[in-house]
Parts: structure tokens; C-alpha cells; sequence
């Protein structure tokens, strides 16, 4: 097995090693490559493009680039010929690449007559199975350099053994040469581009959120308003008619229990009118028992005072992942089911509402169902409150959609959930050892 290139060639030693264009036709293919890599605007067609005249350079039957992300340890292999694993995967570590060596830059040039069996490639983690798998044996790579800095690697592959030499490195040393810069300009503007979808995305959900505040501003001065009208045209009324009547009595005389008794009714009636007012404010059922209780409550309530023979069953799965959940997240979630509860017994006309939470895997799903006549063009508008609960969703951070199953329609709100932090062997011993001094002070 010859194994040519010990890692420690630098870019002096490669340019001492550029083989001589000997003829036009060999210089041809050269600036062919060159020419077909201009207007190229993404590594995949510009690997496709230019694959063909590097096989008439360097015969081959695998070739791949492998490009390191900027500012990252992690690179993207793109792939000509057999299509292997490589490039199948997301962006992977350096650190468990065949080429880190290269891609670290501690070499420039790598030569191999049976990748199968050398060393270098199958160090412990190496994702080297492609490797094995298509059985690519003779293989050489030369770095892909700019300003002295390694972007990438240029590799390419035989399937039988020693078959590449000196020379075959040093012509691959000088495509790398010519195509690094190529390369180094995509990656440049694919990371602009990039960089251009998230500063948009971030403007829409700066919007998003600006008019969703906006909006739930507005619903919090209607509320003002709806609340400041019903206390000053039922309670204060009310208990402005109770103290005329007092007065009255105070004024014509003894009082007995009769005349005492229907004050006490009217005083009884205004004080569970503004309970209910303060209901609607806030949520106590929310704060004393949790987000499951408290739908389940509106549930069963908004069904019995509809009048309506609808079943209806709350459903809890996330085995209490629930009480993690900040204040300001739960509430919101009780308003989005609350709105789509509302709707459900006002317009669906279903016989059965089931509302589910559940959770998978780092994702909390909340979902309102109905067996009714489905999401019809009529409901969706702004009485329906569809616009509110997208709202509340976007505010906390979870996608929101709604439509109609194969039976009845659906509300559903999925909310990210923040990563549990691990405890590691030693905070748990050390919790434990925690634990036998309070246990100990305990005894004393």
C-alpha cells in the first residue's frame, strides 16, 4: 500500500510540486474548469459542473468537496459520481471527519493506495463507513486554500488499490488551487444569503409581535371599558338602589327582618354579579389548581350554560409538565382554549368537544376538537377570534393552526419547550449529601 504525503507539506512544498502543462489540450482543460465555475451560484451545481473535465485530469470514481462553515467546526461534503452518506447528512463535526487533519490544517495533501485498511481514516468515532462501504480504496485530497486559511477539501476516489501517484496529487493540488477562490466566494454568498433570510424573518416576527401587541392593547382597553360599563351600569346601580332603600328605612322608623330581607337578596345577588365580573378578569381556577383544571372547568361550564346535549372530555398526557410552565405562557394558552372552546359550543353544532394536551418529545401540543360541521369560509372572520389565538400563540412563541378533520374541525397549539437542564453524577451526590445534613439537623 503506498501511502505518498506525510501531512506536514505545506503551500511551498505544493508549489514546488505543480506539474508542467505540457500541452494546450492539458492547459484547455484547466481554464474549462475555470470557465464553468463562473455564474455557478451553489456548490452542488458548480461540483456537477466541473466534474466531468476533472475526471479527464484525475480519473476517478468518486469525487467530493468537503466545505467548513464559517466561524464553525463543522463542514458539508458534496458529492460526484457515487452518492454516498457524506452528503446525505446535515453539517457534521470536523472533529469525527476522515480529514480532520486536513480540515484543521495541519496538512495540505493526503495520498492513499487502500483507504480500507490506512489508519488515518478509521480513528475512533470516524464516520469513515462510506468508506468502506463503496469500497473506495486509492484516494488522494489536496486542501482548498485562501489567504492561507483551509475552507474545504478536494478528494477524489478509486475503487481499485494503488492506482494514484505523486503526480495525480500534485494535478489535483493545482484544481484545488484553481477552484478554492470559486468556492471561497460561494460560501461567501450563500452565508450573505443566509444571514438575509434570518434579518427577514426577524423583521416579520418583529412585526408579527409589534401588531399582536398592538392588538392585545386594544383588547385590554375594550376589556377596561367592557368591565368600567358593567360596574357602573349593573353593580354600581345596584348598590346605589340598596343604599337609597337603607336610607329610606333608616328614616321611617324600627326596621324588622321582612322589610331587611329583600336588601339582603339584592346585596347578595350584586356581590355574586361582581364575582363573576372579577372571574373574567382573571382566572382564579388558573392560579389555584393549574392550566388542566382550569380548562376543564371552562369546559364543562361553557357546555351546562349552553343548554346544549354536547359530551365533551379533557384529556391531560404531558404528566405534569404543566406546572413548569411560566404564568404568562399559561394564561395565554387558557385564553387560546377558552376562545376555542367558546367557538366550538357557540357554532360548531357538535355532539362532543374534546380538548387534549399532550407532549413530545421537547414540544407541548394543545388541541381542541369538536365533531361538528367543520370550519366553514363563514367562520373564519374576526368574530370567530382565529386572529386573537394566533396572536397569543405568536406572543409566546408557538405555532398555531386550526381547519377541518375528518370530522368537525380542530384548534391546535404547538409551544417549544425550553431543554431540561442535566444533573450530573456529582451535582446528584452532592444534592444527596445535602439531604443527610438537613435529615441529620432534623434528628438533633
Amino acid at each position: 500500500m503506498a501511502m505518498v504525503g506525510d501531512g506536514q507539506a505545506g503551500e511551498g512544498r505544493r508549489e514546488d510540486k505543480m506539474p508542467d502543462l505540457q500541452s494546450a489540450a492539458q492547459l484547455a482543460q484547466y481554464v474549462r474548469i475555470s470557465r464553468l465555475l463562473a455564474g455557478r451560484l451553489d456548490f452542488q451545481s458548480a461540483i456537477d459542473a466541473v466534474a466531468k473535465e476533472i475526471k479527464a485530469v484525475i480519473p476517478h470514481d468518486h469525487m467530493d468537496v468537503c466545505i467548513i462553515s464559517p466561524g464553525s467546526t463543522f463542514h458539508i461534503a458534496y458529492e460526484s459520481g457515487l452518492a454516498t452518506d457524506w452528503s446525505r447528512r446535515p453539517p457534521a463535526s470536523i472533529r469525527f471527519s476522515p480529514l480532520r487533519d486536513m480540515l484543521e490544517g495541519a496538512c495540505d495533501t493526503m495520498l492513499t493506495g487502500d483507504a480500507c485498511t490506512d489508519p488515518r481514516f478509521h480513528f475512533e468515532g470516524a464516520f469513515a463507513g462510506p468508506i468502506l462501504e463503496h469500497r473506495l480504496r486509492a484516494r488522494l485530497h489536496a486542501a482548498l486554500k485562501v489567504h492561507g486559511e483551509t475552507i474545504g477539501v478536494l478528494s477524489c476516489s478509486r475503487l481499485e488499490a494503488d492506482v494514484y501517484t505523486q503526480e495525480d496529487l500534485d494535478r489535483a493540488c493545482l484544481i484545488a488551487d484553481l477552484i478554492a477562490p470559486y468556492f471561497y466566494a460561494l460560501r461567501a454568498s450563500e452565508e450573505a444569503r443566509k444571514l438575509a433570510i434570518i434579518e427577514a424573518e426577524a423583521r416579520v416576527r418583529e412585526e408579527t409581535l409589534r401588531q399582536g401587541a398592538r392588538q392585545l392593547t386594544e383588547e385590554l382597553d375594550a376589556e377596561r371599558q367592557r368591565i368600567g360599563m358593567e360596574l357602573h351600569d349593573q353593580t354600581l346601580a345596584d348598590l346605589t338602589r340598596i343604599a337609597r332603600r337603607l336610607e329610606r328605612l333608616s328614616l321611617s322608623g324600627p326596621v324588622s327582618g321582612a322589610m331587611l330581607e329583600p336588601l339582603c337578596l339584592s346585596l347578595q345577588q350584586s356581590m355574586q354579579e361582581l364575582r363573576q365580573i372579577i372571574e373574567q378578569a382573571r382566572p382564579s381556577v388558573l392560579q389555584l389548581f393549574g392550566l388542566a383544571e382550569a380548562i376543564e372547568t371552562h369546559l364543562g361550564r361553557a357546555v351546562c350554560d349552553s343548554g346544549l346535549s354536547i359530551r365533551w372530555a379533557m384529556e391531560d398526557a404531558t404528566g405534569g409538565a404543566l406546572a413548569s410552565l411560566p404564568p404568562p405562557v399559561s394564561l395565554a394558552l387558557y385564553r387560546i382554549a377558552q376562545e376555542a372552546i367558546n367557538n366550538a359550543v357557540r357554532h360548531s353544532q357538535a355532539s362532543r368537544i374534546t380538548v387534549r394536551i399532550w407532549q413530545e418529545k421537547a414540544q407541548l401540543y394543545l388541541e381542541v376538537s369538536d365533531t361538528g360541521i367543520g370550519l366553514k369560509t363563514g367562520r373564519l372572520n374576526k368574530g370567530t377570534g382565529i386572529g386573537n389565538m394566533q396572536t397569543r400563540a405568536s406572543l409566546i412563541a408557538a405555532s398555531f393552526s386550526c381547519g377541518s378533520g375528518s370530522r368537525g374541525s380542530y384548534v391546535r397549539v404547538i409551544l417549544p419547550l425550553p431543554p431540561v437542564p442535566q444533573v450530573s453524577s456529582g451535582e446528584t451526590a452532592e444534592m444527596g449529601d445535602h439531604e443527610g445534613e438537613h435529615h441529620e439537623a432534623a434528628d438533633r
